[in-house]
């Protein structure tokens, strides 16, 4: 459950073996600056990553216009892959833009959103599989700009948004996988399906022509501190070794593991799902609040909050970040169920903040009540499940205890507590005042915990 310096330091190395390699095949003039990080440079990168714990995902796009529907059949599976499961010609596809019009897109209340549940990050989708993109690219017409009513760029006002509100941007880029343009549907279940003759072509020109100057673009003009690729189907080595040195553009920027299964980034992504124990390595899971990423009107099985929270929590024990996603409407509003649980976790986390930011994986095996958050000189018990007993028993041995208190949302209150041979035992009333859970906190001078 230990973040080993071993594992980091080889993860840093396959990184700068990797941006090495990629020197030799690029011809960049020699006076350009490679990006090979120290590894004292690459720790500052990822620390505030390390510390913020909590991030929002925002899938949006053309798919939000027929919102799962597909000439009145629901389409099943989630709603951004919509194209796909439809097998929806170009085309007509296409046709979607002329109905997206997000006159109702406020970033500054995304943002604050973000803010207001606890988040420190936002990651959108610059382009998704359908290749459409929320920015003005130049090297294509298939974007907001270009194929919609709207004509105007959605990710600079949020990126201004989030610099204004002190909130770390990043942008998801599908480097490989597009249903729209020639080529690019080389990445569909199998290698060369498509379902339309406009698809056709040579991938490795979708590369050199779209995928390459779109990732150019958004690191060239666009201040962001992740770069979030997807789906490494056909990403061979080779083939992501065209991007790497574009990494240039943006020194400091930390990146996923999905580029190419060759390369692990600077993080690993699980998808839906928490690792049962904790990991050697930094790691951030990404889920939805209901079934789908992009928006789907008919998707109403939301997770709860306490069920929110409860997986927050368990990340944070195991020394992962948490990357909850919203997908927006084609209005460009976040549905009304999205944001009343992330209003609500951030009332939780108003209280019980400083368990989750900043903290590192659990030095305890999960208990069967909770779990465990740590700092130095602090464990962070998160009590799921109130003890009918009225006493909490702490594995913390050989400690001299400082303080224990409860965290509630009228302050600190100190509870009393028993050393014994197995730790100590925290008394506390039979009542639970936070069943999302409670948080105890428990300082001490225990400097190898």
């Amino acid at each position: 459950m230990f973040r080993t310096t071993t594992w980091f330091a080889l993860l840093v190395a396959l990184c700068l073996v990797a941006t090495g390699t990629s020197r030799a095949a690029d011809k960049a003039p020699a006076k350009k600056k490679a990006f090979a990080p120290s590894e004292e440079a690459q720790k500052a990168n990822m620390e505030w990553w390390r510390d913020a714990r909590f991030g929002m995902f925002i899938h949006w796009g053309v798919y939000s216009v027929p919102a799962g529907t597909y000439h009145g059949k629901k389409i099943p599976w989630i709603g951004e892959w919509i194209m796909l499961r439809g097998k929806i010609p170009v085309a007509e596809y296409r046709g979607f833009a002329k109905q997206f019009n997000p006159v109702k897109y406020d970033p500054d209340a995304w943002v604050r959103l973000a803010k207001e549940a606890g988040m420190k990050y936002i990651v959108i989708t610059s382009k998704h599989h359908d290749g459409f993109a929320l920015y003005d690219s130049k090297v294509t017409d298939w974007d907001v700009v270009d194929a919609t009513p709207y004509g105007k760029d959605l990710l600079r006002p949020l990126e201004q948004a989030c610099k204004k509100h002190g909130i770390k941007l990043g942008f998801y880029y599908s480097q490989d996988q597009d249903w729209t343009h020639p080529g690019g549907s080389k990445s569909g279940y199998k290698e060369g399906e498509g379902w339309d003759k406009a698809q056709e072509g040579d991938f490795d020109d979708y590369l050199k022509k779209i995928s390459v100057p779109q990732v150019k673009e958004i690191l060239g003009n666009y201040d962001i501190d992740v770069l979030w690729w997807d789906t490494p189907r056909w990403m061979t080595k080779e083939r992501a070794q065209q991007f790497l040195p574009l990494l240039d553009l943006r020194p400091g920027i930390v990146w996923n593991n999905r580029l190419c299964r060759d390369i692990k980034g600077c993080f690993t992504t699980p998808e839906q799902r928490i690792p049962d124990t904790g990991l050697d390595y930094d790691w951030e899971t990404c889920m939805t609040m209901n079934h789908t990423w992009g928006y789907k009107s008919f998707d109403h099985g939301w997770k709860s909050t306490e069920s929110l929270i409860q997986k927050l929590v368990d990340i944070a024990s195991k020394g992962g970040n948490f990357l909850l996603n919203v997908g927006p409407t084609s209005e460009g509003l976040i549905p009304e169920p999205s944001v009343r649980r992330l209003k609500e976790v951030g009332e939780w986390m108003k209280v019980n903040g400083e368990a989750i930011y900043g903290t590192t994986a659990s030095p305890f095996a999960a208990p069967s009540w909770g779990r465990y958050t740590k700092k130095p000189g602090v464990l962070y018990a998160h009590v799921f499940e109130w003890p009918a007993i009225g006493t909490l028993e702490i594995p913390l041995i050989g400690a001299n205890i400082k303080s224990v208190r409860l965290l509630t949302k009228d302050g600190p209150v100190d509870l009393k507590y028993n050393k014994t041979d197995k730790g100590i035992d925290v008394e506390v009333t039979k009542k639970c005042p936070d069943p999302i859970p409670s948080v105890v906190v428990i300082e001490h001078d225990k400097t190898d915990l």
